[in-house]
């Protein structure tokens, strides 16, 4: 389904990467046509034991063309099988299938299992376990090169950390993260006069830093600026990017924990689009659930640890989406906790975390429960999938199985109705993997059809997206769910899983 704000973001994380080969960089087909191989990731982080199936295509398509052929560069990293990547073992791979003499390339990054820790010694987690959970945790430097980072030819590494000294581009981790609460944090050092930027790949969320000015802010519009008069040259300091479902928090820690500054800023999501909001005064704050990005404005800065975090080690469930499971993003703020995600948080006595992003497909959901339910135990994994596409019965029970393999016990939820009705055959699959694979599920299309049959939606439960002629060609249609319609899934779900509110003890 789609993501109602930032709408440019929705294509660029799921753009297929294309390679042709041949002379001029193309390769003539039979007929003289240009012959490409078109993939739908580029790049996977992957751990070992993962599988993840790629779909690929020849264009133009044509009846004489060979079968498509699969090779990896580095069985002993990764095999692949007809698009079926398996990680094997620590290290780096290129998944590389052609047709002809035109190919495209995957890059594949592949870690041992349950390590939270990369490129250097780091931090370890205590042994709390209501602390938090280390998801990534590097110490870049000349001895420590950190294959998730992608530099962009805007910083090298040093003897005292990754230095950063090119304006224009910033570097990537490249490790997809979803989750409603997490935090990154970077411990710094810069010069007197730099500027220093963290933001998400899609700069829907800023960070500056100013060391010049001595300010910390959050580029909004109006811009949120708190002044941090610590701030010292060349001393380290850690900035921390926090989020919190609609909230976004900048903060500023010097290394000592002496002193400290923050500043904060509240999505209010419109309840619509177009004539559709229901929210008069919309106020978007990037939720940054896209890559983490750092570079500079101006000047340098020395990045010496980098470590994101979720609040929690372990929790009761875990909730996967895409923006049905993400309305943070388009709720308005006064109805947020009447989402049917909080709802269920509530219920649960805060005892889950939702994961959301809009406008992805299996693939992309699947990519950022690999890089987040590893590090955090949960007894209840819960997956409402859309229509965006890519749900095949092979692809959900491999996402399932994937979910039971980490100790946890999968809920495939039927995905509520929207007026298109394009979720009735997409419940149809997500009901014959539940019977195949033994799963529970809550049946989000009848508790939001009219006639409680999943099939014609009842409008009053959802906002209404009314897009302009450039975007989506005008789409106009009843979608997501509001505060009614989220409702009536929340007291689905408590009728479909009574085992998953049942006393919770201690999970």
């Amino acid at each position: 389904m789609r993501k109602l704000l930032l709408l440019c973001c929705l294509a660029l994380a799921a753009l297929p990467a294309t390679v042709s080969c041949g002379k001029g960089g193309e390769q003539p087909g039979g007929d003289g046509t240009v012959l490409t191989v078109k993939v739908e990731h580029d790049y996977f982080s992957l751990t070992v034991g993962d599988k993840v199936t790629v779909r690929a295509k020849a264009e133009p398509a044509s009846a004489d063309l060979p079968a498509l052929t699969w090779t990896s560069r580095d069985p002993r990293v990764a095999t692949v099988s007809d698009g079926t990547i398996e990680a094997v073992g620590p290290g780096e791979t290129t998944i590389v299938v052609s047709c002809r003499q035109a190919s495209a390339q995957i890059a594949v990054v592949v870690k041992e299992k349950e390590s939270s820790e990369e490129g250097g010694s780091g931090t370890e987690p205590d042994d709390d376990p209501d602390g938090p959970a280390v998801l990534f945790n590097a110490t870049p430097d000349k001895k420590h090169v950190v294959s998730d980072l992608l530099l962009n030819g805007v910083a090298q590494y040093a003897d005292d950390g990754l230095l950063v000294s090119s304006p224009g581009n910033v570097v990537r981790l490249n490790r997809f993260y979803a989750l409603g609460r997490r935090r990154v944090r970077y411990r710094i050092s810069a010069e007197k006069d730099a500027v220093c930027l963290f933001q998400s790949s899609e700069k829907d969320i800023t960070i500056r830093l100013d060391y010049r000015n001595k300010k910390l802010s959050i580029l909004t519009s109006p811009e949120k600026v708190v002044d941090v008069p610590f701030l010292l040259e060349n001393k380290d300091f850690d900035v921390e990017v926090v989020h919190d479902y609609q909230k976004a928090t900048a903060r500023l820690v010097d290394a000592e924990k002496k002193d400290s500054a923050e500043v904060s800023a509240v999505n209010d999501g419109g309840g619509g689009y177009g004539q559709g909001v229901v929210n008069d005064h919309p106020f978007s704050v990037g939720l940054g659930h896209d890559y983490f990005c750092f570079g500079v404005e101006r000047g340098a800065m020395t990045v010496k640890r980098i470590t994101v975090e979720a609040p929690v080690r372990a929790v009761r469930l875990l909730i996967y989406g895409d923006s049905i499971s993400e309305p943070e993003g388009y709720y308005p703020t006064s109805l947020f906790p009447q989402a049917w995600t909080q709802l269920i948080i509530k219920e649960l006595d805060g005892n889950a975390i939702s994961s959301g992003r809009g406008g992805y497909t299996i693939n992309e959901v699947r990519n950022y429960i690999a890089n987040e339910l590893p590090y955090i135990k949960a007894k209840y994994v819960m997956v409402t999938i859309g229509t965006n596409g890519g749900n095949t019965e092979e692809n959900l029970k491999e996402l399932m199985q994937f979910i039971r393999n980490r100790g946890a016990i999968p809920i495939l939820n039927n995905i509520p109705s929207n007026e298109s009705g394009t979720q009735v055959s997409v419940n149809q699959v997500v009901a014959r993997v539940r019977v195949a694979m033994g799963l529970q599920g809550a049946r989000f299309d009848l508790a939001t059809s009219l006639s409680g049959d999943g099939r014609e939606v009842d409008k009053s439960m959802m906002f209404w997206e009314n897009y302009p002629p450039e975007i989506y060609g005008g789409w106009q249609v009843w979608h997501h769910p509001n505060e009614k319609g989220s409702k009536a899934m929340f007291e689905q779900a408590l009728k479909d899983l009574p085992e998953l509110f049942e006393s919770t003890g201690n999970d």
